[in-house]
């Protein structure tokens, strides 16, 4: 009875926050707060476990979203007292880097790409399309910035402008989120460089302080607390409606939303070549 006890295990418990982050996680899969509050609250239950692991596949999205999920992380760490620890796949691009740092430690594959700390607004034009068509749009307003950014009318210089300001004190945010969890990790006179909107891989973003050190979660927290450890994966319980549409619902003709939705997600892994 007594070897019983002395050899128990220790657990560690790992989620996984995978896919593009936004306000509604949707059918499709995704990353939003209200999706991925009650699966951080499970992973911090244990309290025996010394610590907490997120493994992260994300090339981005959504900035508040992103922030209300590190957050939330980052509050029960302290309030539970675990340290946590991120393992990068693919990539933690933009909003993916913005979780990863919500880590104490952060690690990577050798091919990882990692950083992108900056802000994009992706859009499109159709100025020219309704006269094309033969169709007059009629918008009518009360206020001169309530038709900001049409997407049917000429671009504004004051509009862009606008814009800019609104992107520059995000990015502003980011830094300073960044610089908050990893000063002693990141050199200053790196700052110009890795806050810039570039990305890197491998032991390229670890000299840069970007992330700790290579390595699969297996293989480090083994190594962290020793070889009889076990891994307790905490995942969502997918819907009726999620396991019979997700694999399918990318590719309906009939739902128009679901096929922008769709071509903007390519759009955020294929900046990074996924």
């Amino acid at each position: 009875m007594i070897n019983f006890l002395f050899n128990k295990k220790t657990t560690i418990p790992i989620l996984r926050l995978s896919g593009v982050i936004s306000q509604s996680s949707g059918i499709r899969g995704g990353l939003s707060h209200q999706g991925s509050e009650k699966l951080i609250e499970k992973l911090f239950s244990d309290k025996k476990s010394p610590a907490v692991a997120i493994v992260i596949n994300s090339p981005g999205g959504s900035p508040t979203q992103s922030s209300l999920i590190a957050n939330e992380i980052i509050n029960k760490a302290q309030k539970h007292k675990k340290k946590v620890i991120a393992f990068v796949e693919d990539v933690a691009a933009s909003g993916g880097y913005w979780l990863a740092c919500s880590a104490d430690e952060i690690y990577i594959d050798k091919n990882s790409i990692v950083g992108s700390i900056g802000v994009i607004s992706p859009s499109f034009g159709f100025v020219g399309l309704l006269k094309k068509i033969g169709i007059e749009r009629r918008v009518y307003t009360s206020g001169k910035s309530k038709s900001f950014l049409d997407p049917f009318k000429q671009a504004k210089q004051e509009d862009i402008k606008r814009l800019k300001d609104i992107q520059n004190q995000i990015h502003n945010n980011f830094i300073d989120y960044v610089q908050s969890r990893r000063r002693s990790k990141i050199n200053k006179s790196n700052y110009g460089k890795i806050f810039s909107g570039m990305f890197w891989i491998g032991e390229k973003a670890i000299s840069l302080g970007l992330a700790d050190g290579i390595g699969d979660y297996k293989t480090i927290l083994r190594k962290k607390f020793g070889d009889k450890i076990k891994i307790k994966l905490i995942e969502q319980k997918k819907s009726f409606f999620q396991k019979r549409f997700s694999s399918n619902i990318k590719y309906s003709l009939l739902d128009k939303n679901s096929i922008i939705d769709y071509f903007e997600e390519q759009a955020y892994w294929s900046r990074f070549g996924l």
